[in-house]
């Protein structure tokens, strides 16, 4: 499921695992659902918050947008949506374009898998389709990257079809509505929800007006934690707020702990080709954490290497080195520990992976984590003016 889990994040969880089943019909299911979309539909009309992406709909932008909001902030992708499509206009422009400007355009988003199946997704609609968006919710599964969910999106927000959707935000309020106990993370919640949110679509009035309603409700008034009942246009058919046990569901799953890493990462002094300043950087493995994605060269550990054991394995002497600082960066999975130091030596160092000498100017054209940004922007502050720049560093 997605994480427009709250009023400040995109999709929870991962709303295409799960594929829709029609088990559980004859489980309770909570309110009418005609008396549920006739007090929902009419709220969403009312207090629909003003996003980019809904001022006009379209197949594409439904697209981006919904691939874009999945586990990230809203506020975030509100900022990245207008740049994206105003880089890549059309279905034609994505698809024709180099991964890494796509990437590129994708910085600080994270999950960067999502840009290269979105990627994907414009190359099969060119080819199988013509450029357009299908509107048939069989033929937008069959997709790179779109799953139940989104294809559900697409076909209900861009063409008005009669089709279900549940990301994070949709089954809190489902599961809330008819009082079940329930995680939805649970197979058997997650084929009830489908089941459930099928129901509403067919008794909206308008399908998109309906699917748009639940998931800004969710994201906006019945949230994880808190919500907001008083304010609710639903509250009166809500089995969780009877029982009072509103706070209590959906049952939280316990998260795993994130893995713990650390990147000791090397930045050398510009090299000079005449009037040229060049940046050694080097591109990540074309699979993992950042695939393919442009960093200064970067040992990767479980554990902080000593600076002398990590001149070592650069072939430097620990004179060679000067820690310049630290900083951690969390993903879903992982807390990456980032460790930068300066080599202050004119020796050349051993690199574990080939390296590339690019114009400083052009840092900004490559495609990097939001981490790796943070450094090259400091690295790039700092040489900008002089060939011999003071010792500081920005911290945290």
């Amino acid at each position: 499921m997605r994480k427009r889990g709250g009023s400040a994040s995109g999709h929870a969880a991962d709303p295409e695992r799960v594929p829709v089943d029609t088990e559980s019909r004859n489980e309770s299911s909570g309110p009418e659902p005609a008396a549920v979309a006739s007090d929902l539909e009419p709220w969403f009309a009312g207090n629909a918050r003003d996003l980019p992406w809904r001022r006009r709909r379209t197949g594409y932008r439904v697209l981006v947008s919904e691939s874009m909001l999945q586990q990230t902030q809203v506020s975030r992708v509100a900022d990245r949506f207008p740049r994206f499509v105003g880089r890549f206009p059309t279905i034609q422009d994505l698809a024709s374009s180099p991964i890494d400007d796509v990437l590129q355009e994708w910085e600080g988003l994270g999950y960067y898998r999502r840009a290269r199946l979105l990627h994907a997704a414009a190359g099969a609609i060119v080819e199988r389709h013509g450029g357009r968006v299908p509107s048939d919710a069989a033929k937008l599964r069959a997709l790179p990257g779109v799953g139940p969910y989104t294809a559900g999106a697409v076909a209900s927000l861009a063409f008005g079809r009669r089709e279900a959707i549940v990301d994070g935000n949709v089954g809190r309020v489902l599961i809330r509505l008819a009082g079940k106990e329930a995680s939805i993370d649970d197979p058997k919640a997650l084929r009830w929800c489908w089941s459930r949110s099928r129901e509403l679509v067919e008794a909206a009035a308008d399908p998109a007006v309906l699917n748009e309603g639940l998931m800004e409700l969710g994201a906006t008034i019945c949230t994880p934690r808190s919500p907001s009942c008083g304010s609710c246009p639903v509250a009166g058919h809500c089995k969780a707020r009877r029982l009072a046990i509103q706070d209590r569901i959906p049952v939280a799953k316990r998260r795993p702990s994130r893995r713990q890493v650390v990147h000791h990462v090397l930045v050398l002094p510009p090299k000079r080709r005449g009037t040229r300043m060049l940046a050694t950087v080097q591109r990540r493995a074309p699979n993992g954490l950042w695939a393919s994605m442009w960093e200064f060269p970067t040992v990767e550990t479980d554990r902080p290497l000593q600076a002398r054991t990590f001149s070592r394995r650069l072939g430097l002497a620990a004179g060679d080195l000067r820690r310049m600082e630290s900083f951690s960066h969390a993903t879903t999975h992982r807390e990456v520990r980032f460790v930068v130091f300066e080599a202050i030596s004119q020796r050349s160092p051993t690199f574990e992976r080939e390296v590339s000498l690019i114009e400083v100017e052009r840092l900004g054209e490559l495609a990097m984590s939001v981490p790796q940004r943070r450094i090259a922007d400091a690295w790039a502050a700092r040489w900008a003016t002089d060939v011999q720049p003071s010792s500081r560093w920005p911290e945290d």
